[in-house]
């Protein structure tokens, strides 16, 4: 490449460079460095206290309560959401016909901002009103009082909203990847399955599609994973009457916890600290997650 080309190439590429640079890889340096820091009501450095804002963090009952919030929901939401994704892609893909119309409608939700779904469901579908579309369809069921869906603690109703808009939201998105995996599968497979005798789908999806779909699945998991543990938008605007004194329901995301430390209480050094925890906490459940699935070995490689 000769030095005009050269010069061409840094002069389209360097602000993008020069702002990766400063707004991340920058800004991720300074926080750590803040989170060894007593940083109240400032970003400066200068008042260290080491582990301090690690060690206040962990012991805080508040936080590992949203730890153990956020493994639940993952928990439940993460083989949720596989199995529907997984099942519409292998419903839309036998379709003869309005497979791109199906496609599209299901992909739809995935454009739409988590605070406005989350909004959708709190004063439209779930609104705890007599005219709300969850009370409507209760009644229906001979339901005679309205139910305070965000508001009922016991038995906890406000999990219903909370799930039900995050699979809304991401399902149809994780359906688009698995369809796109099964449409990957060679024709031929199939056809030389039918020849050996494996007639019905069922054993055609467990000797050929499932295996064929084995690192579409481990990559739909670690992108699940982690988009669990960043939830956020949707708790704290359901939730967001109950999440100041937690009189209410219970849901509490550890991002949520560090964002009231860290704006509310202005203590940007406890909320540095419990930003690295985080993602530490994803890596590793992330990492485990694939070496267990052995995501990215070759054929030859699982044989040894």
């Amino acid at each position: 490449m000769n030095w005009p080309a050269w010069r061409a190439f840094a002069l389209l590429t360097l602000p993008m460079v020069a702002g990766l640079f400063v707004f991340k890889y920058v800004a991720i340096g300074w926080g750590l460095l803040l989170s060894f820091n007593d940083a109240r009501g400032t970003i400066a450095l200068g008042d260290w206290n080491g582990l301090d804002n690690y060690r206040r963090l962990l012991g805080d009952p508040a936080f590992t309560r949203s730890l153990v919030t956020i493994l639940a929901f993952t928990l439940f939401i993460v083989p949720v959401t596989f199995a529907l994704a997984l099942g519409l892609a292998v419903l839309v893909n036998r379709l003869r016909g309005g497979r791109a119309l199906l496609r599209t409608t299901f992909f739809i939700p995935a454009a739409v901002s988590y605070v406005v779904g989350a909004l959708v469901w709190k004063m439209s579908l779930f609104s705890g009103t007599p005219s709300g579309v969850a009370n409507s369809l209760a009644y229906l069921l001979g339901q005679e009082d309205s139910i305070g869906w965000v508001a009922t603690v016991d038995p906890p109703l406000y999990w219903v909203v909370l799930v039900t808009v995050r699979l809304w939201l991401q399902t149809g998105f994780y359906m688009i990847l698995f369809l796109a995996g099964i449409q990957q599968v060679p024709a031929q497979l199939y056809e030389a399955a039918r020849v050996d005798g494996a007639e019905s789908e069922g054993r055609l999806f467990r000797h050929i599609t499932w295996p064929m779909l084995r690192n579409t699945s481990v990559a739909v998991v670690l992108l699940l994973i982690i988009n669990a543990f960043q939830a956020f938008d949707e708790f704290y605007n359901i939730l967001a009457s109950n999440l100041s004194g937690l009189g209410g329901a219970d849901g509490r995301t550890p991002l949520i916890y560090l964002f009231q430390t860290a704006l509310g209480e202005q203590n940007y050094g406890a909320g540095s600290a419990g930003a690295f925890v985080i993602t530490v906490l994803i890596v590793v459940f992330t990492l485990l997650q694939g070496r267990f699935a052995g995501f990215g070995r070759t054929a030859e490689e699982e044989g040894r």
